[in-house]
């Protein structure tokens, strides 16, 4: 499917860390759903090679480009760099998706879509709205995914059902008034942080259902300290708020 008219630019952000079996295919896939889009590999010096693999793809398809960083230093410091990259580029569009095929790359054209049709600066592709599906997770995983987001939303006062989803588009726009220098977050509270300065920023955020799908191959990074982590982060955004208030 072509980039909705209007746009611009597109490019689809993809952080990698231990991936070499999974990028091969989540990259056909963008590249087979949303041609126009270019696609930026974040690749956070992976001992598995996936940074040279993602060298190789780049040089057959100049769609294609790589970003390497030398330590590992999460989720929001990659995207984050990601970003970066891309504003500098000129970018109108920029994507977040994982490398792992559970954010499935046939349905970018919704997120994008919506972006124009709904007049929206953020986009999120959700698990948890009406026509959301999950896809061979086990029972405790969806309660620990649900209740995370329903103690985010409670404690930070916004309507959004899945604030940690990781799958989403923001126009250049958003990402300019939310102002990425002031951002430190860098675990996966970063897709929380993000979605509270949106909404704090008097954006417009959209929810759009989605599928998403448990990995088949390779191991992942979600792990207790992960979630304790974003846990607190919530946590002390809520009660920092409170205390303005």
């Amino acid at each position: 499917m072509a980039i909705p008219a209007g746009l611009g630019r597109v490019v689809v952000i993809i952080p990698t860390y231990n991936e070499l079996e999974n990028l091969p295919r989540v990259v056909g896939r963008v590249r087979a759903a949303t041609p126009d889009a270019d696609i930026l590999v974040i690749d956070d010096n992976s001992p598995d090679g996936t940074g040279r693999l993602a060298d190789e793809h780049a040089a057959r398809d100049p769609k294609i480009q790589v970003l390497h960083r030398t330590v590992k230093d999460g989720l929001g410091g990659a995207y984050i760099a990601g970003f970066t990259r891309a504003l500098e580029a000129g970018y109108d569009v920029m994507v977040e998706m994982d490398a792992d095929g559970s954010h499935r790359p046939e349905e970018l054209p919704l997120l994008l879509s919506a972006l124009r049709d709904q007049d929206a600066d953020l986009v999120i592709g959700s698990r948890w709205v009406a026509g959301g599906k999950v896809h061979n997770w086990p029972r405790s995983r969806e309660v620990l995914s649900r209740g995370g987001n329903l103690y985010a939303r409670t404690m930070l006062r916004f309507h959004l059902r899945d604030s940690t989803a990781g799958y989403r588009a923001f126009r250049r726009t958003a990402l300019e008034k939310i102002g990425l220098d002031e951002i430190d977050s860098r675990g996966y509270c970063f897709q929380v942080d993000m979605a509270l300065r949106s909404v704090r920023a008097g954006l417009r955020v959209v929810e759009v259902p989605i599928n998403f799908v448990e990995r088949e191959i390779g191991v992942s990074k979600m792990s207790g300290n992960i979630v304790g982590e974003a846990m607190w982060s919530v946590t002390r955004w809520g009660f920092r708020d409170l205390l303005r208030r």
